[in-house]
């Protein structure tokens, strides 16, 4: 029989399109749980979310989600997906008839699945309470404990109070949003002792008010780590996207002792898409905080340090050693260095940006504004396969989403399957020779001047909203005159320092670099940040993963 939870009101979910299957799964789960657990059905994905999330603000908890795996709109891994962002703790169960068990089997990747049963399921006693039973059993042994949320309060249109929500989203923190001028918010001001004047004030789980803090500060009290544990290592990797956590994973994985040194939140660009649906393994596609998350949680595991919030400046060479120095003074040294450091989305020019930014112009998908563009138009500058994503993901809820590129087509520079899913949305629409002239508002977006190329004729439009996707810049300023870049500040490594077959200049060692090592011995690249990258999720998890086996080799010939 199962045991008494640690809450009486805990919840067994379970949806499934057929009301008669849906009552019949409800029936048995009351007959076995009911005096335990609270059972919940639903008869749709869309509603079963509605109900999760409902939940989730009344702080219950979910220990068990059961899903039928053909259901219209939204079938069952689609919806287990996005409960997973919901309550990533409870355990999922997918119903299936024997003719999908292929799909159950790719759930097993895609959504954590945890087990798969085969309908129908009598009797109840051998087929379903057994591995109901096991699961709860998992679940109350984890730490499915609700965590304390912290309280953000600020105005809708703050470029400060949208930078701490984005910093508290991309690091994985539980949040609450408050208006400054909705009662609660008002509330939380008066407990505070502040007056609203500077903003945002973040509450932090534990009750600590912050006034406009900082990343660093915001970092230290919301239970990120920001400071290393050791003043040596075996690497550090300096950059937390796809080529930064799939070095520190590698690393720490094969017993080097690593730390990862991130200066806002590990994901990098590719943290902020909303779907990245051509990285092997996730046939349903994969939002990049998902990925993210998992990630960091399994170079946790291995036992890699992850520092949050610390700005690198500096890199030396002291002997074998390599010393990375922090914008504080303080310093980190270790046997090798990765640089995964990748780009930033360039700033686009047009008057009127600079000051809006933040207040309607994001750079990057900015996904916690993505619930307030419900029903507005929306424009995304950019034709690459991280405005695309964009698009298709602001496309669910916008009235209509408008991509201004500033290329004939989007041909060039867009993945092939994006471009059928764009050209298929009814309420997407291409602008190609189209860029932004300027922007204009009073404390937020209001309107923006769009110029054709071709003909330099201009037109006003209302617009409300503007994520812009116009290119990357390396983020290796900080590296001018220790390391070797190209004329655009990306890393040359390997083959590119050796063009006429002769080492780079103060090369001492009796080897060529090796194929991502710089002209440093020991300081390797890998990901976006290298000349001639590929740009792709995949390529930066590979050459992460490369890079530690080539530190491999350099510290056994050290």
């Amino acid at each position: 029989m199962a045991q008494a939870a640690d809450t009486a009101r805990t919840v067994i979910l379970t949806v499934d399109d057929d009301p008669g299957v849906s009552r019949a799964v409800a029936r048995d789960l009351r007959r076995r749980y009911g005096a335990s657990y609270r059972i919940v059905r639903a008869e749709s994905g869309e509603s079963a979310l509605d109900a999760l999330r409902e939940l989730k603000l009344r702080g219950d908890l979910v220990a068990v989600i059961l899903a039928d795996y053909r259901m219209p709109q939204m079938n069952g891994i689609e919806f287990l997906e996005q409960a997973l962002d919901v309550y990533p703790g409870a355990r999922r169960v997918l119903l299936t008839a024997y003719a999908d068990t292929s799909a159950a089997i790719d759930a097993i990747n895609v959504v954590d699945l945890d087990h798969y049963l085969l309908k129908p399921w009598d009797p109840p006693e051998e087929k379903l309470y057994p591995v109901l039973d096991d699961l709860l059993e998992a679940w109350r042994s984890s730490d499915h404990r609700p965590v304390p949320a912290t309280k953000v309060v600020g105005h809708r249109w703050s470029a400060r109070s949208s930078e701490v929500r984005e910093f508290l989203a991309r690091n994985q923190v539980p949040y609450r949003w408050y208006s400054a001028d909705e009662p609660e918010g008002r509330r939380l001001l008066a407990a505070a002792g502040v007056d609203g004047q500077r903003l945002p004030l973040v509450v932090t789980a534990d009750g600590t008010p912050l006034v406009e803090p900082d990343a660093p500060e915001l970092a230290a009290h919301v239970g990120l780590a920001t400071t290393p544990t050791a003043d040596f290592y075996d690497l550090v990797v300096i950059g937390g996207g796809p080529a930064g956590l799939g070095a520190a994973v590698y690393g720490a994985s094969e017993g080097l002792r690593t730390v990862l040194v991130e200066r806002s939140a590990t994901g990098g660009q590719a943290g902020q898409s909303s779907r990245i649906e051509n990285y092997l393994g996730f046939p349903d596609g994969v939002s990049g905080a998902q990925l993210t998350d998992r990630a960091r949680r399994q170079a946790g595991k291995f036992g890699a340090e992850i520092l949050t919030a610390r700005e690198v400046t500096g890199l030396e060479v002291n002997g074998s050693a390599r010393v990375v120095r922090f914008s504080d003074g303080s310093a980190v040294a270790a046997h090798s260095v990765i640089l995964a450091t990748g780009v930033s989305y360039r700033q686009l020019a047009a008057p009127g940006c600079d000051d809006l930014t933040g207040c309607g112009v994001y750079y990057g998908s900015a996904l916690t504004e993505a619930s307030s563009c419900q029903g507005h138009d929306v424009y995304i500058v950019g034709g690459a396969n991280s405005a695309g994503q964009a698009a298709m993901y602001l496309a669910r809820g916008a009235k209509s989403v408008t991509l201004l590129v500033r290329g004939e087509s989007l041909e060039a520079s867009m993945s092939y399957y994006l471009i059928q899913q764009i050209e298929e949305a009814p309420n997407i629409s291409v602008r190609p020779g189209t860029v932004v002239e300027a922007a204009h508002g009073d404390g937020r977006l209001e309107q923006l001047t769009l110029r054709d190329v071709a003909s330099g004729q201009t037109e006003l439009v209302d617009a409300q909203w503007m994520f812009v996707f116009i290119g990357a810049a390396p983020l290796t300023d900080w590296l001018d005159g220790t390391v070797l870049r190209d004329e655009r500040g990306f890393i040359l490594a390997g083959p590119d320092l050796t063009p006429d077959g002769r080492p780079p200049a103060g090369w001492e060692l009796d080897r060529p670099p090796y194929h991502l090592e710089t002209n440093i011995p020991g300081v390797f690249v890998a990901g976006d940040a290298r000349a001639e990258s590929a740009k792709r999720v995949a390529s930066a998890v590979g050459e992460g993963a490369m890079a530690v086996m080539l530190v491999h080799r350099y510290l056994e010939q050290s």
